[in-house]
């Protein structure tokens, strides 16, 4: 799946006995458990590059922040996995592990890759716009993007000051759940019995760019959430919204050019298209036009308490359909609205499409509500396993 780009079997061996010897009640419920680490995370004992020629063979003296916690709790970094250059484009040398011909997502490939095949239990992402939602959608995993600032990002390779977020792709709610409810010292895990959510289904503005699997998906879902005893609402957003789509990746072409600022004034030769002419184009972006982005982000924000008032999550496509080839890393379209708006996303496998691959199905809510959209996210897995449901 050419899903790593360094493991050091020696090292993990070596953490791996020195876990052996020590107490579990020193590091809690995670003591042992696996991790991935996606390369654009900093770690003190392997190179990061974050995905790019600029950093061959760079030697990070400390820890990102949530990698440092995670070795806190006991958990065992076995190395570090293939991201898209800059967590951006192009796409990795990773593919898909249910058809190598097509794309396992961007940028969260190896992660969403090694968490599909065994290879891990668990690794390490970041989402800025759609890094781990397709990624987990087009692998058939689990994605939990929490809300912003749940887990720190110090330490992680900054392209957006305004949506940068760390998370977790596992193979189960309640793994990603317990996971990062531990690393963030929260209470997430969904309770074992759950009553029924209140769902809606919203299509949202971009629903244009849905493949028709998707479009069956959807024209499905009130009936079998209705087979597994739940009520569905469907849910239309406030035309402020129909904007929200372009003004993030307004604010984040402006924020990337910033943050990569001297990388791409320096070493511009050594970064690749699409992200260069992205990199041209934020740094000769007027502030105003980036003012007016965040001012419709605001706006839309200030919307949310009205858009979640008779329910508990919305189910909003994660990406437009099947994945398609491997030299794209897929249309980001159906995520830039939710990582924009900085709340809980969670993708859950959700069938297969025409070709026998994988679909997902998001469930998002408003920020800081992340154990309520958990609970449904768990509740919507199982009532829509098993996950072999052809679709379109």
């Amino acid at each position: 799946m050419r899903a790593w780009v360094h493991v050091d079997p020696e090292l993990a061996l070596a953490r791996a006995r020195e876990l052996d010897r020590a107490e579990l009640t020193r590091s809690g419920r995670l003591h042992g458990i696996p991790i991935g680490v996606k390369d654009i995370l900093d770690t003190h004992d392997m190179p990061t590059s974050y995905g790019s020629p600029i950093y061959a063979g760079h030697r990070p003296t400390v820890d990102a922040a949530s990698v440092a916690i995670a070795r806190r709790h006991g958990m065992l970094p076995l190395g570090k996995l293939v991201t898209t250059e800059f967590a951006a484009w192009p796409p990795g040398p990773t593919v898909n592990p249910h058809d190598v011909s097509r794309t396992p997502g961007g940028s969260s490939s190896g992660s969403a890759a090694a968490v599909a095949v065994g290879m891990v239990p668990v690794s390490f992402a970041t989402q800025t716009t759609r890094s781990i939602s397709r990624p987990a959608a087009f692998c058939g995993v689990v994605r939990y993007k929490p809300s912003h600032g749940t887990l720190p990002t110090s330490g992680a390779k900054a392209i957006s000051e305004s949506f940068d977020t760390v998370g977790v792709i596992t193979r189960t709610v309640a793994d990603a759940a317990l996971v990062v409810g531990a690393l963030s010292s929260r209470s997430l895990e969904p309770p074992s019995e759950l009553a029924v959510p209140r769902l809606g289904i919203c299509p949202t503005h971009e629903w244009g760019a849905a493949l028709p699997e998707t479009v069956a998906l959807f024209d499905a879902l009130p009936g079998l959430l209705e087979r597994a005893g739940a009520r569905s609402t469907e849910v239309a957003l406030p035309d402020a919204f129909a904007g929200l789509a372009a003004a993030q990746g307004t604010i984040w072409t402006f924020e990337i050019a910033r943050c990569l600022a001297d990388e791409h004034g320096r070493h511009r030769e050594l970064i690749r298209e699409p992200l260069r002419g992205m990199l041209d184009e934020g740094a000769a972006m007027p502030v105003a036009e980036y003012d007016a982005a965040c001012d419709r982000l605001r706006e839309c924000r200030a919307m949310l308490g009205a858009v979640f008032h008779d329910v508990d999550a919305l189910l909003v496509p994660a990406a437009p359909g099947e994945a398609p080839d491997v030299a794209t890393t897929g249309d980001p379209i159906f995520n830039r609205v939710w990582s924009a708006l900085g709340g809980p996303a969670i993708t859950v496998p959700a069938g297969l499409g025409p070709s026998r691959m994988p679909l997902g199905v998001q469930l998002v809510g408003p920020p800081g509500h992340d154990a309520r959209v958990l609970a449904c996210a768990a509740w919507v897995e199982k009532a829509l396993a098993p996950a072999e449901r052809k679709f379109g």
